[in-house]
């Protein structure tokens, strides 16, 4: 039986700790602390850490599920949980003032870790804001040289949804994996 690691990573609110939730077939482990600065305009908790959770496949083998926190102040556990990771589920928040710049940021944010394993990418929120759309991200990609990435409307409450990002992400790494 084997172990590997996915990484959910994106800003604040777009739906890691969700989606982790959602995902995990045990309960999920949470680091939410109150949101003491701008974030508690957006909500009242906010990952200081990190969130676990963990996906049993047919095999038996584990996916190991980390969301990182979305605050730039805690960027020092992006690199300490992408350690040993396989792979990251970027999610973006649609809803937000510039979603393609919160893209860019994040891209450039675990652009190493990205080169040297897979990304896939779940835009979420969609149903309260329809722009930008999914071919303006693929767009995006291309132009920052990412080339031909996964990119899903998902909802992260929905484990079908995150399964998707996840299947998609292990196809990338090996085209027959499957979740």
């Amino acid at each position: 039986m084997s172990h590997y690691k996915i990484i959910f990573g994106g800003p604040v609110g777009a739906g890691k700790t969700t989606a982790v939730a959602a995902a995990s077939d045990i309960p999920p482990v949470r680091t939410d602390a109150a949101a003491s600065d701008g974030v508690r305009h957006i909500k009242p908790q906010t990952t200081v850490a990190l969130d676990y959770g963990a996906m049993k496949l047919a095999d038996g083998s584990t996916i190991h599920l980390y969301g990182t926190p979305g605050q730039e102040r805690f960027d020092f556990m992006w690199e300490i949980l992408t350690e040993g990771g396989i792979a990251l589920i970027l999610l973006i928040d649609n809803s937000r003032g510039d979603p393609l710049h919160e893209l860019h940021f994040y891209l450039g944010a675990f652009s190493g870790f990205i080169r040297k394993t897979a990304v896939a990418i779940g835009i979420t929120h969609c149903d309260l804001q329809a722009s930008p759309r999914l071919a303006d991200y693929q767009a995006e990609l291309d132009r920052a040289g990412f080339g031909c990435v996964p990119v899903f409307e998902v909802d992260a409450r929905q484990r079908r949804d995150v399964c998707l990002l996840i299947e998609a992400v292990l196809s990338v790494i090996d085209p027959l994996a499957r979740a």
